[in-house]
């Protein structure tokens, strides 16, 4: 048997928690859809954030039927217990032994949710699903709410009226209890020192996969089942595309390397980004802008308290990252006319910053009544300011172009102001040249 990796009491208070939002509904949470990856190979599989938050259940083609003060109130509905399959494929739970497991108050194989969901749904007001993700569950859940509707026969209603889950459970998961901080400060902590090996181990000629797969390596060596997202390993120029993926070249003397890579420790990731000269040291021109770009994020980390606003927030960043912007002569005029125009975008495409908790872009709102919210205590963000001049733009000065800086931490939100999570990832100048090579391998 395979044992849980959550903390169920945790997960039945959030069921608790959500019945306040949920009164006279049912939330409906599919598992995530399984990927082929070529031919008959499958993508690793994890499960959907929202069931897992939830449930703890991590096998896919399951469906979580919530309906607050309901009897049964919990339903979950599992693949039906298979001993030749689990021959293949491994440990499943089936049906009863997923109810006692999971504490729920009845469970059903899953080939059976269309007729068990529409008995279920008869009485509610209302129905939370999220549609139109590319969810599996989707067909299904058309055919539940014609079922629905039939049952009800002449009654001159029509379908139940859906609202999105999505937003609902996100709310919920913005504000991190005391267990979700613990997974997260151990996520960022396993994650940091994986940087550090990356900074020990970095050296022209050493390719960027070779990085990369080191990091895979110390985190899930550490207790990470996997990276929260594709890492970004990126020498040289490579670090002015924001999404780079092919982490397949080879570090050059002279260049900087940019690493934004976090490891997954029980669904909850970690999101760091660090630079660093692959040869050890700065150049005056690469030690001037990163030091200028550091000291920026380091006093947006600070300002960071209860009540400050995120829109707010993010435009100190962008007064900031202008000003560094017309020091450097990238753009010339006034701050408030270049930022006016958007100007600054040429060189900092990206917010300041986003959630983190089990999706690495985590759930929940970023304005409440059309307006940017404020930070508040149980959040936890990234503050990620960055500049990317393009190799081949020759309006920037020539010691400047292909460099590539992003710094990012990840801050908990508290009472007293913020708790930096991952604050032993090293990033000062003197550290990351004391660092950087010094591995003997």
């Amino acid at each position: 048997m395979r044992k849980p990796t959550a903390n169920l009491e945790e997960c039945k208070q959030r069921r608790e928690n959500l019945k306040t939002l949920a009164q006279g509904a049912a939330v409906i949470i599919p598992s995530h859809t399984e990927h082929i990856r070529n031919h008959d190979v499958h993508h690793s599989y994890r499960q959907d954030s929202n069931l897992f938050y939830l449930t703890g259940f991590e096998e896919p083609e399951s469906v979580l039927v919530f309906r607050p003060g309901m009897t049964p109130e919990t339903v979950l509905f599992v693949r039906e217990k298979d001993e030749t399959r689990e021959t293949w494929d491994g440990f499943r739970y089936g049906p009863s032994l997923a109810k006692a497991t999971f504490q729920m108050d009845a469970t059903y194989v899953v080939d059976d949710v269309v007729e068990k969901a529409a008995e279920l749904l008869a009485d509610v007001e209302k129905v939370y699903y999220s549609q139109f993700r590319g969810s599996w569950f989707d067909k299904a859940f058309k055919k539940i709410l014609t079922a629905v509707k039939i049952k009800k026969g002449r009654s001159g209603k029509g379908l139940l009226p859906v609202y999105d889950a999505y937003p609902l459970v996100g709310e919920l998961r913005l504000f991190k209890s005391d267990y979700d901080i613990q997974q997260m400060r151990t996520a960022c902590e396993i994650s940091s020192a994986a940087h550090v090996e990356l900074m020990k181990n970095t050296r022209p000629g050493v390719s960027e996969r070779e990085l990369h797969g080191l990091f895979i390596y110390e985190i899930m060596k550490h207790g990470c089942a996997r990276e929260g997202y594709g890492s970004i390993v990126a020498g040289g120029k490579n670090a002015c595309t924001l999404h780079y993926i092919f982490n397949d070249e080879t570090l050059r003397d002279g260049d900087l390397l940019l690493v934004d890579a976090g490891g997954e420790y029980n669904y909850y990731s970690a999101d760091i980004t660090r630079a660093w000269p692959v040869s050890g040291k700065f150049t005056p021109a690469q030690k001037r802008i990163y030091q200028k770009v550091l000291d920026l994020q380091k006093s947006l980390v600070a300002s960071i308290q209860p009540g400050v606003i995120l829109k707010d927030h993010q435009a100190k960043a962008v007064e900031g990252l202008t000003d560094i912007m017309i020091d450097e002569k990238l753009l010339k005029g006034n701050r408030a006319e270049l930022i006016k125009e958007n100007a600054f975008r040429k060189y900092y495409p990206h917010g300041l910053g986003h959630y983190l908790g089990l999706d690495v872009h985590d759930a929940g709102a970023y304005e409440l009544d059309g307006q940017s919210r404020p930070y508040e205590k149980g959040m936890v963000v990234t503050v990620e300011p960055g500049i990317y001049i393009p190799h081949n733009d020759e309006t920037a000065p020539m010691e400047l172009r292909g460099i590539g800086i992003r710094i990012e931490d990840d801050i908990l939100v508290t009472n007293e102001g913020i708790e930096n999570l991952t604050i032993k990832t090293p990033k000062e100048v003197a550290e990351l040249e004391d660092l950087v090579g010094s591995s003997n391998s």
